[in-house]
């Protein structure tokens, strides 16, 4: 198989060069970074939507849209690559998703053995270090082949990951700089700063190399050549065009923040006949936290809502129905055209 360890590259070619190989049907192992940072979205997310792009464009911050599924991602130097592409007759390709994922993620858990990080697999596509997840991957298809892109942390600018994505209000903002905080982690982290500095990206990438080795065999070192320099540079007017970024897709009232595997900042809104009412919590391992409710509704008692929070807090999702049915039990409560129906919509999905 081809092994294209390329280092630090400018940062289109950093997803350019994977679609590239998988369109010209070569199976390999790209190892690089981006020289400068940029954001990233799935292939099925809505860019204007996700994304703060005024914000981008004033800080000369691109943005990207790959032919790979999942969700929008702060990318820079401090995040190296793995993007592995397979014919989709290779049969070394498992049927079933999970079993891809923790057969291909293996050389990355390794990895992060190896430098003195007790990382796990955690389903159906984190790693994690204790309960941090420390390392992102999806897959899709492109042209005949699978691909399967990913990353090792270095580090991780937590602040700026929060800054450019599109966020109904500050509160919610901060509520995703918190979470990401809490749980993602880095090698920079987990080893502190002496300790990270002595794994430059050259070590972690001879470990990479390592490692995927054992599931794939021997590499064949590559440099870009001609024809797939060609192609890169077909794909890139195509998909560096604002009319490949910007498409518009669902557009519910719903900002759903995946922080890693089980954990998801939300905020729903839902129109009642009493009003707008708005949920902000997260959602960890099916347990709510930081339940914030609010709208433009009238409520009696005035201290109905900030109870409903306190007994909603901690609680388990499925929960949710027997806490708002008990708190409007006995008539006491009165929120005029707001029913127990609408507040879990706000909760649901």
């Amino acid at each position: 198989m081809d092994l294209y360890n390329l280092g630090k590259q400018p940062w289109a070619d950093t997803q350019l060069i994977y679609h590239a190989l998988a369109e010209l049907g070569r199976e390999s192992l790209i190892l690089l970074s981006p020289a400068t940072p940029y954001v990233c979205i799935g292939f099925h997310q809505d860019a204007e939507r996700e994304v703060d792009l005024d914000f981008c464009r004033a800080n000369a911050i691109p943005v990207f849209r790959r032919d790979v599924g999942g969700g929008a991602v702060y990318l820079d130097g401090n995040q190296l690559f793995f993007q592995l592409v397979l014919r989709r007759n290779d049969p070394r390709i498992p049927a079933s998703k999970e079993v891809f994922y923790r057969r291909f993620l293996e050389p990355v858990i390794n990895l992060y053995r190896r430098v003195g990080i007790p990382a796990e697999y955690k389903p159906i596509n984190d790693v994690i270090a204790g309960a941090r997840k420390i390392s992102g991957s999806g897959v899709g298809e492109i042209g005949g082949c699978v691909v399967f892109v990913g990353n090792v942390l270095v580090d991780f600018n937590h602040e700026m990951m929060a800054r450019v994505l599109i966020v109904p209000d500050e509160k919610f903002r901060d509520k995703i700089y918190k979470t990401l905080k809490e749980n993602l982690s880095t090698i920079r982290r987990e080893l502190g700063e002496e300790g990270a500095a002595a794994w430059t990206e050259d070590r972690l990438n001879a470990l990479m190399i390592q490692e995927f080795s054992k599931l794939l065999g021997s590499f064949d070192p590559k440099a870009v050549d001609g024809a797939l320099r060609a192609k890169m540079d077909e794909l890139r007017p195509v998909m560096l065009n604002d009319s490949w970024l910007i498409q518009r897709r669902g557009r519910g009232a719903e900002r759903k923040i995946k922080i890693r595997s089980g954990v998801h900042v939300v905020q729903k809104v839902h129109k009642s006949r009493g009003g707008l009412i708005r949920a902000d919590f997260e959602v960890s391992d099916g347990r709510l936290t930081g339940v914030s409710l609010s709208g433009d509704f009238f409520c009696y008692p005035p201290d109905t809502i900030q109870r409903l929070e306190t007994e909603l807090e901690g609680r388990m999702i499925h929960e949710v129905r027997e806490v708002i049915e008990a708190g409007y039990a006995g008539n006491e409560v009165q929120i005029p055209g707001v029913g127990v129906e609408d507040w879990l919509s706000v909760f649901s999905g």
